[in-house]
């Protein structure tokens, strides 16, 4: 995660579990290995030039209990450190939870946006999601044309890894399409709701006669 782009997906993870609740390093890390490992590989080494970071940028702040009946001097610097999120974190987070572009849906991003969705605003929750399902028919399109042209070419062991790619995405698509659907619903009955509601405030009262 040297990028930037990777930087930007471990600012978001680490604000987004700090949000959930306080916690000491190693304890990030394990969450952090939960929450990245599932779609990438996740570097310790990262993670503490990371939070270095974004204690310089006043957007978490470390807290050092101190243990009973043990000397100061005595006791684990890194391990006794928790680390908690600041108001300036907090609205920093929301921020990155209202971005919608590419970078939300690419393989680098997507799993942590997806991670906090119950954070997230119902119609950002949406373009991320639409825009996952748009790049994956991208790559979709290209992994058919790419077998048409080396079906028979390539040998049966090749072309099975190349059958067990397209299946994955399009196993990917049709769980996007069974989001996509699901969030239009709720976001148009959220919506007729409203309007029953604002509507039933609107109507004039009798008076008494």
């Amino acid at each position: 995660m040297s990028s930037r782009k990777g930087q930007g997906v471990l600012e978001l993870a680490v604000l987004g579990l700090l949000h959930e609740s306080p916690m000491h390093g190693y304890e990030l890390r394990k969450r952090l290995n939960t929450l990245l490992g599932m779609f990438r590989a996740f570097s310790y080494g990262s993670l503490y030039p990371c939070l270095k970071q974004l204690l310089a940028n006043g957007l978490i702040m470390e807290d050092r209990p101190e243990e009973p009946n043990v000397p100061l001097a005595l006791q684990s610097r890194r391990s006794k450190i928790v680390y908690k999120l600041t108001a300036e974190g907090k609205e920093r987070l929301q921020q990155l939870l209202t971005e919608a572009g590419p970078a939300s849906w690419e393989d680098e991003g997507f799993g942590v946006h997806f991670a906090f969705f119950s954070h997230t605003r119902a119609d950002v929750r949406l373009r991320i999601l639409e825009g996952r399902r748009s790049r994956l028919e991208e790559r979709l399109e290209s992994v058919r044309a790419g077998l048409a042209r080396t079906r028979e070419r390539v040998d049966s062991y090749t072309l099975e890894l190349q059958n067990h790619g397209l299946e994955s995405v399009e196993r990917e698509v049709r769980w996007l399409n069974e989001l996509i659907g699901r969030e239009r619903t709720e976001q148009e009955e959220q919506a007729r709701t409203s309007k029953s509601t604002n509507t039933t405030q609107d109507m004039p009262r009798e008076t008494g006669r």
